[in-house]
């Protein structure tokens, strides 16, 4: 049966993967957006600060994805800390009293975290269990803190306000590869084409990721199954050491060799592109506990195999 889907915020790379998936199959998709643009699925206005005519999308719908939030693929500055935070608390709290609200609302809400509310990780992995958030580590830089303090945050306001008849899932993701153009996928590919494809830092940092492909799926199974609610890690089950990570994507493209990028070169490269090393150098070791218990079985479990795929679709 078709479903009615409403995806906050999601113009962005994760947003269009979900909405092509769930449009192509027949839903009905809306996209709350604060620049709207043409798309095959429907796409409305909204600010993410006040209701609007968009709450009239959320009426009678069957899912609400939030993925609302200022990109933190920036400089870690005042103004886009401040950003970062509060375009996500904020319209998570709007969507807390909008779905109150609502006469019929969605039964399920699944609202974005991020995986690197995690401590960084090298001597083990962290499932949604046993798994030892972030913080003040000692010797962890500042703008890593902040990173765990926005995925708190985040997560404290989706979950502080009860909706007894709408469900909620907080899905700590990993990164998502796609072969689009400009994810980040394709950013580090190129990096390999040109030559630069060898381990970033240390190397012995462990990558979290998982592919468009499980990720959808996962999804689809998070509406299934009534019985999920809560935190749900969304990566696949082998995170990998980076220097191993961009080996593999070298042998996708058949590109033998990659300079290394050193711990220093990586910190000036990122403030040359006014970007942050964490989403590198930080050690993420995460793994979809809850999903594997439930028999989910992905379709790429190893790197090697999900480079392959999307190197092949990427040309």
């Amino acid at each position: 049966m078709a479903m009615r889907i409403v995806i906050p915020g999601g113009s962005g790379q994760v947003g269009r993967v979900l909405a092509s998936h769930f449009h192509s199959r027949g839903d009905t998709v809306t996209v709350l957006s604060r620049s709207p643009r043409p798309a095959p699925w429907r796409v409305t206005m909204w600010d993410g600060l006040t209701p609007g005519a968009w709450v009239a999308e959320l009426e009678q719908s069957d899912v609400c994805i939030n993925l609302a939030g200022r990109s933190v693929n920036c400089r870690y500055n005042r103004a886009n800390r401040r950003a970062i935070y509060e375009s996500r608390i904020r319209s998570t709290l709007l969507l807390n009293q909008v779905i109150r609200s609502l006469s019929r609302p969605p039964r399920l809400w699944v609202n974005a975290s991020t995986a690197t509310i995690y401590r960084h990780a090298l001597d083990r992995a962290m499932d949604e269990t046993s798994g030892e958030l972030g913080g003040n580590e000692p010797g962890a830089p500042d703008t890593w803190n902040f990173s765990i303090e926005v995925a708190k945050g985040w997560e404290e306001a989706f979950f502080s306000v009860p909706t007894p008849r709408t469900r909620k899932i907080a899905t700590r993701s990993a990164m998502t590869f796609s072969p689009d153009r400009g994810g980040v996928f394709d950013v580090l590919s190129g990096l390999v084409r040109r030559g630069l494809g060898g381990r970033q830092g240390p190397g012995t940092q462990y990558v979290s990721w998982i592919h468009e492909g499980d990720f959808v799926r996962a999804m689809d199974l998070l509406i299934a199954r009534e019985d999920f609610s809560g935190v749900i890690n969304l990566a696949s089950p082998n995170p990998i050491a980076n220097c191993d990570f961009m080996r593999a994507l070298r042998g996708a493209w058949g590109i033998r060799m990659g300079l290394p990028i050193t711990t220093w070169m990586v910190q000036a490269g990122s403030f040359v592109l006014r970007t942050e090393s964490e989403l590198v150098l930080k050690s993420r070791r995460v793994v979809p506990g809850r999903l594997l218990a439930a028999g989910f079985q992905f379709l790429f479990p190893e790197w090697p195999a999900a480079a392959g795929e999307l190197v092949a679709r990427w040309r």
